[in-house]
């Protein structure tokens, strides 16, 4: 998707988003953190922070020792998720914007702790708990994800 340009806006439409060179897919996570803080399960896309322009009122949770995530301030809707290191890309709810409704599923994290409800279909790389906390051993570390 070289060169493509997506919008997308919160629920009231007082934040906007700009995306240039979309990933083209989705990811999903079902740590009990993302599916508390998403009411579901967590979806969403990376972003380089150089290709996102964000405008609006935009309100921050720091909601680990590593992560943050934001919300509209007005409407309160979920916009992104994001590590708290420089230049970390955002992780974009994929529902803000209506170009990502025919966007694959690249991958899923925490498959062993996906409520019943939620198993999802499709050929695409899963990994467990111990199996992405091995991986990615800073995850392991994380305050509040239990």
């Amino acid at each position: 998707m070289p060169n493509d340009v997506i919008e997308g806006r919160c629920l009231c439409g007082a934040v906007h988003i700009t995306v240039t060179d979309p990933a083209g897919w989705i990811g999903v996570c079902h740590c009990g953190m993302c599916r508390r803080w998403s009411g579901s399960v967590f979806a969403c896309f990376g972003a380089a922070p150089a290709t996102v322009d964000i405008t609006g009122p935009v309100a921050v949770h720091q909601s680990s020792n590593l992560s943050e995530r934001a919300f509209c301030a007005t409407c309160g809707s979920h916009l992104w998720m994001r590590d708290l290191q420089d230049g970390a890309d955002y992780d974009l709810m994929p529902g803000l914007f209506e170009a990502t409704k025919d966007w694959p599923l690249r991958s899923e994290i925490y498959c062993d702790e996906a409520p019943a409800a939620f198993s999802l279909a499709g050929d695409h790389p899963k990994a467990t708990a111990e199996q992405y906390r091995r991986k990615h051993p800073q995850a392991a570390r994380v305050a509040g994800d239990a």
